[in-house]
């Protein structure tokens, strides 16, 4: 049971008598209410961080926890304890939206190098903080190698929008894509072995049933979601947006279901669904509208993740029974996650004979951790609640501690990082003459593209193509979105070459 503070206890006799004032006698409109404060205070977040050149996900913590029962106390814990289907939908869409970036045909170039750099990197990382937190900190295996496994996981986030920011392209671009990209997969099958080593650690040994039996749910769920691609674009031909997005949401949500049932994460099988889906129908466009669609969802994870911080679990060791407070522990995980990355990407470089500038300074980039990480940390917590093992159970608690508080450290760090290791390789603030070079056959293409785009409109006019209001709409969102983000060209041109 967490302690709650004095001021959180008065704000919490002031939210009480709120709601008698505004007759709100059920749990009905308490919980309408704490949502909308919640993605109020979200939003209001993000004006902040904006002006500070940081992610989003930075804003949606910081303001889980002035939320939380360490601060304000302003969300109800039955609220908290009802959302947590929230973990699983948000990982869907995160899962579902990587898997755009796993195009058969860009794999086909540089596939092998990528998978050795992102093996290398994520290994080493994995490797030095089972080191740290089972041979040096003693802390249990159970809890030794979730971490571990969590620590190979890399926010894609951030350093696309550091990318985006900067306009850099190049080598060094189009490698950082690859890896972070197929990190996410790799953290996955990393976190899927290590929980089944984990509950086999848990119970009476290990025997071969224990843990082949998660890896073979898994691989089920892999195979549903290949499934699921495939019948995704059956369902696409000729819908409209609106039904695009209820039949798209219904597979995820499918997923989610199944893999809830059989207590496997679907992580893995809608990475396999939006794989298969972008390489049979090269629909980018639905990735899109998802994206529009999923925001407030995943405003509800991280702020609820921040919501459930336990602050006063840093300075105290009672929960892990060593004499080694959580902070130390969250710092040595900051600093050895940070050593494992470069010096894997390092190593990796140097195998696959990558550029010097590629090599020096690729593990810069793969600082950032959120997103995937917090969301494999919520289910790992649960797999350590519910061991029988009182002391094991409280170390739940505190993996999704050490994550949300490194999280936050990475995500602060992670975009200048990004940035510094941009500039170094030379991947934007080029010489004014190498970039004239490159402008005349931009240039050119541009125009090409231009005069295509005018013949289709043209087409479409004579065939007088009639859409719907709202997806007329929708259309002019994206539009206008994508033209702050950049030119419909440069995105297409970005993406393929990733």
């Amino acid at each position: 049971m967490m302690k709650v503070m004095p001021a959180a206890e008065n704000s919490q006799i002031m939210l009480d008598k709120f709601y008698a004032q505004i007759g709100a006698t059920s749990q009905v409109p308490v919980v309408i209410i704490s949502i909308a404060l919640i993605l109020l205070a979200g939003f209001l977040g993000t004006r902040i961080t904006k002006l500070l050149k940081l992610p989003n996900v930075t804003a949606y913590i910081l303001v889980g926890i002035l939320l939380g029962p360490y601060c304000l106390d302003l969300v109800p814990q039955f609220v908290c304890d009802g959302m947590d289907f929230i973990s699983d939908i948000a990982l869907a869409f995160i899962a579902f939206s990587v898997g755009e970036y796993f195009r058969f045909s860009a794999l086909k170039k540089n596939g092998s190098k990528v998978a050795v750099i992102t093996l290398c990197e994520a290994l080493f990382a994995s490797v030095l903080v089972f080191v740290l937190t089972f041979f040096i900190l003693k802390l249990g295996l159970a809890f030794s190698i979730i971490l571990s496994a969590l620590a190979s996981a890399t926010a894609p986030a951030s350093t696309m929008m550091t990318i985006r920011q900067t306009k850099a392209h190049g080598d060094f671009v189009n490698t950082l894509f690859s890896v972070v990209a197929l990190d996410d997969v790799v953290s996955l099958i990393a976190y899927s072995v290590a929980v089944s080593i984990a509950l086999a650690s848990l119970g009476n040994g290990f025997s071969a049933s224990a843990v082949l039996l998660p890896i073979a749910w898994n691989i089920m769920m892999i195979a549903i979601g290949v499934g699921f691609g495939f019948l995704l674009k059956f369902l696409m031909a000729k819908r409209s947006t609106d039904n695009r997005l209820i039949v798209s949401i219904a597979l995820l949500f499918a997923l989610c279901g199944i893999g809830a049932a059989v207590d496997v994460s679907p992580l893995l099988g809608c990475m396999a669904m939006g794989t298969v889906y972008i390489n049979i129908s090269n629909d980018d466009k639905l990735f899109k509208q998802l994206n529009y669609f999923s925001p407030p969802i995943l405003l509800l994870f991280f702020v609820k993740s921040g919501i459930g911080f336990q602050l006063d679990s840093l300075v105290t060791s009672a929960s892990l029974s060593v004499g080694v407070p959580l902070i130390v522990v969250g710092v040595l995980y900051f600093f050895v996650r940070l050593v494992g990355k470069y010096a894997g990407a390092f190593v990796g470089c140097a195998v696959t004979k990558k550029d010097k500038k590629v090599r020096n300074y690729l593990g810069m980039a793969l600082a950032p951790q959120a997103g995937v990480a917090i969301g494999l940390a919520a289910l790992g917590a649960r797999v350590l609640e519910g061991s029988s093992d009182p002391v094991i159970a409280a170390m739940g608690p505190v993996l999704e501690t050490i994550v949300l508080s490194s999280s936050i450290l990475y995500e602060l760090i992670g975009p200048a990082l990004a940035k510094l290791s941009l500039y170094l390789s030379g991947s934007y603030g080029k010489p004014e003459a190498e970039t004239a070079e490159e402008a005349p056959a931009n240039e050119s293409e541009v125009t090409s593209l231009k005069e295509q785009l005018q013949a289709i409109q043209k087409q479409l006019a004579v065939k007088e193509y009639a859409r719907s209001p709202e997806e007329e709409a929708f259309l002019e969102a994206t539009e206008g979105a994508e033209t702050s983000a950049g030119s419909e060209y440069n995105r297409k041109k970005f993406i393929n070459k990733r």
